[in-house]
């Protein structure tokens, strides 16, 4: 079995990296909020209804603190669907993919107000972060 421990300088490094690619070329990434069952990886097309788009604030994070990055105040927008969300891609200014996270109202790597959209209706994120594991 492969151990793989990191130190805290390679995790705020692995973090940062996460945020730089998300803020590509100084552009905001949006987070696309989805309802179903979330896929393999960001390189396979996304299931579900899309529900929201949030474009994320410039810079989208701050820098990073023993391997988390936390998310910048993200603005509400208004759900373009109905549906319950589950989990989001995170993709750059480009539309180019970074990555896949859960949803919820706690404990997940997004947190909204409520993952019962309802189009028209506000989407609030309450908190965002990102943590490289040790």
């Amino acid at each position: 079995m492969a151990v793989l421990r990191l130190s805290t300088t390679a995790r705020n490094a692995l973090a940062n990296a996460l945020a730089t690619a998300i803020n590509a070329n100084g552009n905001a990434g949006t987070i696309k909020l989805y309802s179903g069952s979330q896929p393999a990886d960001p390189q396979t097309a996304p299931s579900g209804t899309l529900l929201a788009t949030i474009t994320l604030p410039n810079p989208p994070f701050g820098s990073a603190a023993t391997g988390v990055i936390t998310a910048n105040a993200i603005t509400q927008v208004n759900a373009g669907a109905s549906g319950t969300a589950a989990w989001a891609r995170v993709a750059d200014a480009g539309g180019n993919a970074i990555l896949d996270v859960d949803v919820g109202t706690s404990g997940a790597t997004i947190n909204l107000n409520t993952t019962a959209l309802v189009s028209g209706g506000p989407v609030a994120i309450t908190s965002g972060t990102l943590t490289v594991p040790q």
